[in-house]
């Protein structure tokens, strides 16, 4: 794991779930730096490898990186709620047998200031695609009132995002990541492990890449496709997306889809696309959060599609 720049969280998890791929297709929706991709090609010999990822800086990486496999991995630029579709159209759906997603920012792309991820950051941008119109400078100095107050509210589910969101109106413009946090720092929630600003830049992160909406999308594209047999495989860090993947798994799995107030089943009972693999959430253990921290907020999900 030496060599690899940011270490992919649940990587034995995940190596468990792409056991015995064969030939099939895995796709990597959110390929980063390649972590979790190249270790799956390494496993699985005779699998081709599709990777998606939005970040210029993470493809060029990650093409470097996945060289050794070129002749089996595809990798496209976009956001993944659209490629998704594109794919399914171009590839026999049958064929493909782990779909992956590590929903959230990257450790390089929080380690480096210039992206504006970081509370350290002397910018105000957090964009995952540099091409996408809305930075984070656009919704801390352009949102009204209320549209500040929506975004922390339900991205950052602040208690006190009135006050915060009045107090950045108060305070801005602001020009940089570190100045914002240090302007909100005293009015945060306290006692948690965490730095105190993460909630509210997690909650602009989130409007600014549309993050909660590309995973919906994801979802349902999965759902309108035809699989014989696959693995759909969702890393989340934040509580809002995990809400999402088992609330969506628990409603695939189901086989009846009546409203709950009707007293006799209606709808044929054979609606189940599948099965849920892991009841609980699977997390890093003791040894991962030792080597890689950021690893302590990981939970994955895995669902098994059936035709």
């Amino acid at each position: 794991m030496s060599d690899i720049p940011h270490v992919p969280v649940l990587y034995r998890e995940i190596l468990d779930v792409a056991n015995g791929v064969n030939d099939g297709i895995i796709i990597d929706c959110t390929m980063g730096y390649a972590g979790h991709s190249s270790m799956m090609c390494e496993a699985n010999p005779d699998a081709k490898l599709i990777g998606i990822d939005q970040d210029i800086m993470a493809i060029e990486f990650s093409t470097s990186r996945l060289e050794p496999f070129k002749d089996r991995v595809d990798v496209r630029k976009g956001r993944f709620s659209h490629i998704i579709k594109d794919i399914l159209k171009e590839y026999d759906s049958n064929n493909i047998k782990i779909i992956l997603a590590d929903i959230g920012v990257s450790s390089l792309q929080l380690d480096q200031k210039d992206r504006g991820f970081s509370f350290e950051s002397d910018n105000l941008d957090m964009r995952m695609d540099k091409d996408s119109s809305l930075s984070a400078s656009d919704i801390v100095n352009n949102y009204s009132t209320s549209e500040l107050e929506r975004v922390l509210f339900d991205y950052g589910e602040l208690r006190n995002y009135k006050k915060i969101a009045s107090i950045i109106v108060a305070n801005r413009p602001f020009s940089s990541a570190k100045e914002l946090s240090n302007c909100v720092k005293p009015h945060m929630p306290k006692g948690k492990k965490i730095h105190p600003a993460t909630l509210l830049m997690q909650a602009i992160r989130i409007e600014v890449n549309d993050e909660l909406g590309e995973l919906k999308n994801l979802l349902q594209a999965l759902k309108e496709a035809s699989f014989e047999h696959a693995k759909i495989a969702i890393i989340s860090f934040h509580s809002l997306e995990d809400r999402i993947v088992k609330k969506t798994f628990a409603l695939w799995a189901s086989s009846c889809i009546c409203p709950p107030q009707i007293m006799r089943c209606e709808c044929g009972n054979n609606h189940s696309l599948g099965k849920v693999l892991t009841k609980k959430p699977i997390t890093a253990l003791e040894d991962e959060l030792k080597q890689n921290p950021r690893s302590r907020s990981a939970k994955l999900r895995v669902f098994e599609m059936r035709n």
